[in-house]
């Protein structure tokens, strides 16, 4: 198994260190496997989409624009 080091703010690490019951190493391993299966399933979407970059780009615009407008931004 490979390692990998991660840079936290210090009040993250405070908190950590108060909680040295935790397998904090096991915890980051599942949140990454499960972000990394949400990455497959966009990516496998995103590879049958036949959407352009432009109607992609236009989408966005109308979803922030809605975003804004629904929560008064």
């Amino acid at each position: 198994m490979a390692n990998l080091t991660l840079t936290v703010p210090d009040d993250l690490r405070n908190e950590i260190k108060l909680h040295k019951e935790v397998n904090w190493s096991e915890i980051v391993r599942r949140a990454m496997s499960e972000h990394l299966k949400k990455l497959h399933i966009a990516n496998t979407i995103a590879s049958k989409s036949k959407l352009t970059k432009k109607d992609v780009e236009e989408l966005d615009k109308l979803i922030k624009k809605g975003l804004v407008v629904r929560h008064s931004l």
